[in-house]
This record gives C-alpha cells, sequence and structure tokens, in this order.
C-alpha cells in the first residue's frame, strides 16, 4: 500500500542494503536497543494508568514499527494484541498520517481486535542533531493497545454475553485523530467520554497511552543522535532479516506435509450447540499455510473473530514450536501465510458481534493449531492447557464502577515436566488482579482464592492445577462470563489423561459458559477454571512427584481414577 503523503515516509528501498551495512555486533545492539524501546513504553503506561485492568493485570502491549508498517519491536506483554497490531498501523497509514498526530481506533473491522482494546499509533518523526528540528520525515510509528474496563454498550465492562451485533458492545472507533499537530482534539475525546462508564477512568488511562507512544519518539531521537539515522533505519531493516531467516531456517527443520485438527467452541453466546474450528497446515520448505476452510460461518452471538485474530494465534503457535528466543518482529510473520473464508467465524462482515472472538476464539484457535503442529512435532507441543481466558466482569449500571479479570488456570502438560498451576495460557498473558487491590478499588469481597486439587490431568507428567475463585458483590450490579472449556476437557496426550472442566457458579449454582445477568448485592460468584491435560502414561509418574503432590495438596489421597473419562 502506498501512502499519500509521499513526503512522509522513509523508503526501504533508499537506504544501504541492510545485510550489509550493519555488522553483527552493531545488529545485536541495535536489536537490544529497539527493544527496549517497546520495553520502556509498555512500563510508562502501566505506571501511568489508573485502572487495575492495566496497571495490575497489564492487559496492555507495546510496539515499534517502521515507516511501512512492519514491526520491528515488541515488548513481551499480550499475543493477541500484538500478532494483530499490524492491521492497525495498516489501517492508520490510509488516513495520512502527518507528525504531531496520534491515532485512536478500535473497530475490529478496521483494525482492531474487539471494542475495549482501545489502540493508539503515533507517527514517529524524531528530531536529532543529524536531522535537525525541521525534519519532518515519518520513520516509524509507535502503538499501544489497552483493554479498557469499559467503552459503552448493552452492560458494563462492554463484555455481553448475549450480544448479536457490534452495536451492542460498545463505542465504535475507526482510526481517528485523537492529537492533530501535537494538540488534542477534545471534541473527539469529549465524545468518546460522553459515550463510556467511569469517563474519569478512560480519561487517565488513554493520556497514560499518549505518554507511552510519546515515549518511544523521546527514544528513537536518543538512537538517532548516538548511532546516525541511516545506521537506525537500515537496523529496522537488518533486526526483520535477521529474524525472518531464523525462522524460516526453523520451518524447514519440521518435516514437510499437511497436517489436519478440529476443535469445537462450546456455543456462541445465543446457543450451546457446539461450534467448529477446522485448519488444514502445510508445511512447505521455509513456509507454513495455515488455511481454516470447513471452519463454522459467521455466528449469530459473539464469538466472531477479526481475521488479525486468527492470524495472532497462528503467529503464537508458530513461535511457540519453532525457537522462542527469535526477536519478535514482523520477520517472524513473513514464511506463514493465513487465510479463512470470509463470511466465517474467524473472517466475519460487519456488523458481526466479536467481543468473544477476541479472548474465547482465539484460544480454541490455539488449540487447533497445536494439535495440527503436534503431528509434525510432538515433542514440541505440550498437552493442552484450559484453553480459555474465563473472563469476568462485575459493573454497576450506573457508571460508578467496572471489575474485569481474566483467570489463569492450568497448562498442559510438557514431554519433559509438569504443567504449570493457575497461569495464563495461549493468547493472554495478564497477571491476576491482588485480593488487596480487588477490595480496595471495588465493592467486592473476595471469599476465596485458591488451587483447584485434582484438576490436572494425571500422567507421567501431570496437568497444571486449575483455580477457583469467589467474589461477593456488595451492591446492585451486572456480571457477565465468557468462558470456554465447560464441556470438553483439555485433552491429554501420549496415554495422559485430560484436564478438568471448569464451571461457573452464582450464589452456588451452576450457570452457562457465556452468561449475562443482574445480581442483588449479597451475591456470590464463583469461577473454577480448568486444569491442563497429562503428558503420558500415568503408571509412568515418578512416586516421589506423586508423594510431593500429595504432600502440597494438589491432589487429594483418592487421586487415582480422576480425570480418567
Amino acid at each position: 500500500m502506498t501512502d499519500s503523503n509521499s513526503n512522509s515516509n522513509a523508503n526501504a528501498n533508499d537506504r544501504p542494503d541492510a545485510a550489509e551495512s550493519i555488522d553483527p555486533i552493531t545488529l545485536e545492539v541495535l536489536r537490544n536497543q529497539l527493544e527496549s524501546v517497546a520495553e520502556e513504553m509498555g512500563q510508562t503506561l502501566i505506571r501511568g494508568a489508573y485502572s487495575p485492568n492495566i496497571k495490575e493485570r497489564r492487559d496492555c502491549s507495546t510496539a515499534l514499527f517502521d515507516a511501512e508498517g512492519r514491526m520491528v519491536a515488541q515488548a513481551e506483554h499480550i499475543p493477541v494484541h500484538l500478532g494483530a497490531m499490524p492491521a492497525a498501523v495498516e489501517a492508520v497509514r490510509e488516513h495520512d498520517p502527518r507528525p504531531g498526530d496520534v491515532f485512536v481506533l478500535n473497530d475490529p473491522f478496521t483494525g482492531g481486535t474487539h471494542l475495549p482494546d482501545v489502540t493508539m499509533v503515533s507517527p514517529i518523526a524524531p528530531s536529532s542533531g543529524e536531522t535537525g528540528d525541521g525534519d519532518s520525515e515519518i520513520v516509524g510509528y509507535a502503538v499501544s493497545r489497552a483493554h479498557h474496563a469499559d467503552v459503552g454498550g448493552m452492560t458494563p465492562g462492554s463484555m455481553p454475553a448475549g450480544a448479536q451485533e457490534i452495536y451492542q458492545e460498545g463505542l465504535r472507533l475507526p482510526p481517528i485523530r485523537l492529537v492533530e499537530g501535537g494538540e488534542v482534539r477534545e471534541d473527539v475525546r469529549s465524545v468518546i467520554l460522553a459515550n463510556v462508564r467511569n469517563p474519569r477512568e478512560r480519561r487517565a488511562d488513554f493520556r497514560a497511552q499518549l505518554a507511552a507512544n510519546e515515549r518511544a519518539e523521546d527514544r528513537l531521537g536518543a538512537l538517532f543522535d548516538e548511532h546516525g539515522r541511516e545506521t537506525v533505519l537500515a537496523g529496522f531493516d537488518a533486526v526483520i532479516d535477521y529474524s525472518r531467516e531464523r525462522i524460516e531456517r526453523e520451518i524447514e527443520a519440521l518435516p514437510d506435509g499437511t497436517y489436519e485438527a478440529t476443535d469445537v467452541l462450546e456455543g456462541d453466546g445465543v446457543t450451546d450447540d457446539n461450534v467448529e474450528i477446522a485448519v488444514t497446515v502445510e508445511i512447505d520448505g521455509s513456509s507454513i499455510d495455515v488455511d481454516f476452510s470447513g471452519t463454522a460461518g459467521q455466528l449469530e452471538g459473539n464469538c466472531n473473530a477479526p481475521l488479525a485474530v486468527a492470524q495472532s494465534a497462528v503467529y503464537f503457535v508458530v513461535r511457540c514450536v519453532t525457537d522462542p528466543e527469535i526477536p519478535p518482529n514482523d520477520g517472524c510473520y513473513q514464511p506463514v501465510r493465513v487465510s479463512a473464508p470470509e463470511g466465517s467465524l474467524l473472517n466475519p462482515r460487519p456488523p458481526a458481534a466479536v467481543v468473544g472472538g477476541n479472548v474465547e476464539t482465539s484460544q480454541r484457535v490455539t488449540d487447533v493449531v497445536f494439535a495440527a503442529l503436534a503431528q509434525a512435532a510432538p515433542d514440541r507441543v505440550p498437552a493442552q492447557g484450559q484453553g480459555t481466558m474465563n473472563n469476568l466482569t462485575v459493573g454497576a449500571r450506573d457508571g460508578s464502577f467496572t471489575y474485569y479479570e481474566t483467570i489463569g488456570g492450568g497448562f498442559g502438560a510438557r514431554a519433559e515436566r509438569d504443567g504449570m498451576d493457575g497461569v495464563q495460557v495461549g493468547m493472554t498473558n495478564t497477571l491476576n488482579t491482588p485480593v488487596e487491590s480487588i477490595e480496595t478499588e471495588y465493592p467486592l469481597r473476595v471469599e476465596r482464592y485458591a488451587f483447584r486439587p485434582d484438576s490436572g490431568g494425571r500422567g507421567r507428567y501431570r496437568g497444571g492445577l486449575g483455580l477457583e475463585r469467589t467474589v461477593t458483590v456488595e451492591t446492585d450490579a451486572t456480571v457477565s462470563l465468557l468462558t470456554e472449556r465447560r464441556r470438553h476437557a483439555p485433552r491429554g496426550v501420549a496415554g495422559g489423561a485430560d484436564g478438568a472442566t471448569g464451571e461457573n457458579l452464582i450464589d452456588g449454582e451452576p450457570v452457562g459458559a457465556k452468561t449475562t445477568v443482574d445480581v442483588p448485592a449479597g451475591t456470590t460468584v464463583t469461577v473454577r477454571t480448568p486444569g491442563g491435560g497429562g503428558h503420558g502414561d500415568p503408571d509412568e509418574r515418578d512416586p516421589a512427584a506423586l508423594e510431593a503432590d500429595l504432600a502440597d495438596g494438589k491432589r487429594t489421597a483418592d487421586e487415582e481414577g480422576q480425570n480418567d473419562e
């Protein structure tokens, strides 16, 4: 795609060949410094945010792109954010970005993922001793994406289980200038804040994102001063080429062939019917083609996922089965092609509801692509983890508070070690919200937060344990749950047993995997998350490891026979 502002974008063809101009030592120095720029952006965002969702859970991501919209460096934050970010930059580049602008967007059909994930994209045109204050050439883009606790819509928290069109999910923002020529557009900001609950918190979190993007321009300007503009820009190309060459070698080491797998979602929020996801993965030399033909058509409910989300899940899996030390950037994506039929679950047409697609369908895409690639690299693929983000949202309709949490569960057992207990799995990488923070910030009381004994599948190496969290809602509120693996257990491999399924309860009574309900003060909400699948024959487990599990309470005395179904 060619930007209409021909004077504002650097052209890689005008720079020296990266392979010839950057020696290995300079390349390694620049790679680390560019990654540090992305990391500093993330630190600025987290420290400046007001909402526990960002400052405690760290449900946010930051990255640095070049002038052509290629990711150069990212902070190690949220996989589903990062793999989909290039679509946001591409969307902004169609709107004639200029130095001093900051674009804001969340539209899943124009560069976003789902509406609560608000993205800010800033063209970077740093001044330096070499270019002077008058330089206005865009050399890259700073990008921050954060999950905001509310962006309007039919329920507090903007995560409604029953949404059937995107208009019900919140305020939809195509790429629009929030900052123009260095000045915040108060008309745009006021429209956004008028359509969200708790606008004071949203204003502060927006300010933190703006500060994160500003940090990128400052730091890149310092690198220009240190190394020279042309060296840094050649470094952009060099680090991308380096990652591409390494990932291609890794793919070449996998056996060529065509590998297929299927899995299902447990309903879409409107019905509980299983929804099939089918994938065909073709490995041919140094490239991978991932085709989702055969996947279910677009759904009535909210589990549709934009193609960028499916791409993000595929990129994550490919990185997991190759060398994880390869620097993450556009070079890692170049050998991977992802396709899905238009109008399908993984490439829906507007006005499809999509809020659950980003958080739950992405997890199932991860599982199904892992299952296909396990046929090519069985020792590199663990048993299935919990396969859900266990989204819990509690909020007041008057906008006085909105609590949002993704709750960890069991990681699948690996070929040589047990699965991890109570962690985020797959497309999310958030922390938990500390109990102290929950009870300080919200009218909620945490009654229980503990591992679930016996929830990890048995095996030579056992699956990780799920968690149980119970909260009492101390005021009238709306509760929304978007979850998976409540009927279909995470699978064990190589003879390992399946992990335990999850369970949702309100006042002790089971409710569906995808539920939105108004509750009175005093209601208890319990989320029991799935365990991970086991790996290998349980009879081969080291007796000492089994005794340690019993001593630590990870198994009960009658654990024999658990998860055998």
